[in-house]
């Protein structure tokens, strides 16, 4: 039984290389890897695209962002803060742009200039919209309140990325 086992696992991992091989080339004409972010409170991320793969873990916070870096047919290949990847189906995320505060306490400034009124201060894990980033700064929501936000101080935005 034990040989079986073994002669069937260098099989398997071949056959899961060839399909991460495939799938890193499937497009729909949006950018990988891009961010989106979870648009239910419940989202199951499983080790494979599809169904039949075993679930991973779940995620359990609507709005939560993370990067899609690959694509197979209605699967995503999402990655999350930690690092860590997994399949979601793709009617569980959001094309709607959110963020994730991150290091210490951060100041939300009134206009883009440290110079400028303090409108508040956020907390580590605190979740938030993006509404436009000009590569240092973006202009966040966070519970209601409108400010700018270096854009190294969170997560959910690449370094220089411009969003008009």
């Amino acid at each position: 039984m034990f040989r079986a086992l073994s002669l069937c696992v260098p099989f398997f991992v071949s056959l899961i290389l060839m399909g991460s091989t495939f799938v890193a080339t499937a497009q729909t004409g949006l950018p990988v890897p891009r961010f989106v972010s979870l648009s239910v409170d419940e989202v199951n991320v499983r080790v494979g695209p599809g169904r039949r793969y075993p679930i991973a873990w779940t995620f359990v916070r609507v709005g939560w962002p993370v990067e899609v870096i690959a694509e197979y047919e209605h699967w995503r290949q999402i990655r999350d803060i930690e690092g860590a990847t997994g399949w979601v189906h793709k009617s569980l995320l959001s094309g709607r742009r959110t963020i994730l505060i991150t290091g210490d306490r951060r100041p939300v400034y009134e206009e883009p200039d440290t110079d400028s009124e303090v409108v508040l201060l956020a907390e580590p894990g605190v979740q938030g919209t993006l509404a436009e980033c000009d590569g240092l700064w973006c202009e966040v929501d966070i519970a209601g309140n409108r400010g700018w936000l270096k854009a190294s101080h969170f997560y959910g935005v690449y370094e220089n990325e411009k969003i008009r």
